[in-house]
């Protein structure tokens, strides 16, 4: 019996042993591909020796100092990269240690930001989307849209949500090419409804991630939904804890889409899982505002700018630099999305298959012609995940996109590290698994 109190104490895990490059392997030794880098983290891939020896010659400096006190070198060094990469004038880092903390710091410095430029007191409310994930804590759960709010809805705050940009499931029921991009002006409707005074931000994922599975909107959703932001005086908070840093890509995502946003929430890619750490990166208007107003930014916790997070997440985007990395993730990515769109696409109960860059999805279906999902009860994506295991290859599963209960997908995400040799590997690997998923899935017809 183990101490640890797992996520799902009834489910038995497999027990990592080591990793390198893109591959995991557990304590019998046996190899798998991390195709979805744990959830969309892992970015340049496991045993980074550059990266393990400045986390070392960093943690022999000093592992740990207090941002209320203290700052330090590597932070200072960390934030003048980040500006240099983020889109227009997103020049200050505000960091904190993980993607929930980043939104939720989002969330009050939107509120925040309001009452500093000119004491704005009712705008308070987050809008997003259903279908969406922005995290655990308990602001970030209440702009979140997908089903793991259901348990904790006594504890969220009351913020609106609107449908999310789902083509495949267009909740509007409309082809993209005629669709007149309606839902992205259903954020005017749901803004007028609730009073433009009210509203402080507008915050999506420019590529769904865990909730939806790399679902990608039309080219022109982020343009109207900048200009309705800006009409209604109105920030737009980007979420690229899983899409910034090369996933899709591009730097950040939402470069693709020719907008630029007024804060940037990062995480998971910036420091590549070598040490926890996550971002607000902020637009220098904003910060401007609290510089000319108090001053203080009434938030923080414990391990943010620390610099041996710091450390790491510098040498991390050194490496993405150096290796080129954003552009691997498009080349390798866009391969990628062709062979599963003509391997395992025929496959009866694979509905969808999209994405960008190097995070994709793959969306099943019981009947491709209606698009029926299968039921929650069956459990799917968890069984093609334990089946994919036995073939080597670790994907990220998720479920209820389809109608806020059921449905199943799984995000696939590998290290942006990976080869077009590694792709045909991974291919082959989920191609061998479907099949054999397919001899006991007819039943479920």
């Amino acid at each position: 019996m183990s101490n640890v109190f797992y996520r799902n104490v009834k489910k038995t895990l497999t027990e990592v042993e080591h990793g390198d490059g893109i591959y995991l392997y557990d304590k019998d030794g046996k190899k798998y591909i991390d195709a979805c880098s744990g959830a969309a983290v892992s970015n340049i891939g496991h045993g980074n020796k550059q990266v393990a020896q400045a986390v070392m010659k960093q943690a022999e400096k000093v592992a740990f100092s207090h941002l209320s006190r203290w700052s330090n070198a590597p932070l200072r060094e960390l934030a003048d990269l980040v500006a240099a990469l983020a889109p227009g004038s997103l020049n200050k880092l505000y960091p904190v240690s993980g993607g929930s903390e980043a939104t939720e710091a989002a969330l009050k410095m939107a509120r925040s930001y309001y009452l500093e430029r000119d004491g704005k007191t009712g705008k308070y409310k987050m809008i997003s989307r259903w279908n969406s994930f922005h995290g655990n804590t308990i602001g970030a759960l209440s702009m979140t849209g997908d089903a793991r709010r259901k348990k904790y809805v006594p504890y969220l705050l009351d913020f609106p949500h609107i449908e999310n940009c789902y083509c495949y499931r267009c909740p509007f029921g409309l082809e993209s090419e005629t669709c007149n991009v309606e839902c992205a002006h259903a954020l005017e409707r749901c803004i007028k409804f609730q009073g433009p005074d009210s509203i402080a931000a507008f915050i999506a994922e420019p590529v769904v991630g865990a909730a939806s599975g790399a679902l990608v909107p039309h080219p022109d959703y982020f343009k109207i939904i900048r200009q309705i932001c800006d009409h209604y005086d109105i920030l737009l908070i980007d979420d690229e804890v899983m899409a910034g840093f090369g996933r899709t890509g591009s730097m950040f995502a939402i470069e693709d889409f020719d907008v630029v946003p007024d804060l940037i929430c990062a995480a998971k890619g910036m420091s590549a899982g070598y040490v926890p750490l996550g971002a607000v990166i902020a637009k220098d208007e904003i910060y401007e505002a609290f510089k000319n107003g108090s001053g203080v930014f009434v938030h923080g916790h414990t391990y943010g700018g620390n610099p041996l997070a710091a450390a790491a997440a510098l040498e991390v985007l050194k490496v993405i630099q150096t290796e080129n990395l954003v552009e691997n993730s498009k080349i390798n990515g866009a391969y990628l999305l062709k062979q599963l769109q003509e391997k395992i696409l025929p496959f009866w109960f694979v509905g969808d298959v999209r994405g960008k860059g190097l995070m994709q999805g793959v969306e099943f279906v019981r009947d491709k012609k209606s698009k029926e999902p299968f039921a929650r009860k069956h459990g799917l994506a968890e069984k093609l995940t334990q089946t994919l295991m036995k073939h080597g290859v670790v994907v990220y599963p998720g479920d209820g996109m389809a109608d806020g209960e059921n449905g199943d997908q799984f995000l696939l995400a590998p290290p942006l590290i990976i080869t077009k040799d590694q792709v045909d590997e991974l291919v082959e690997k989920i191609v061998a698994g479907f099949a054999e998923f397919e001899q006991t899935a007819n039943g479920l017809k």
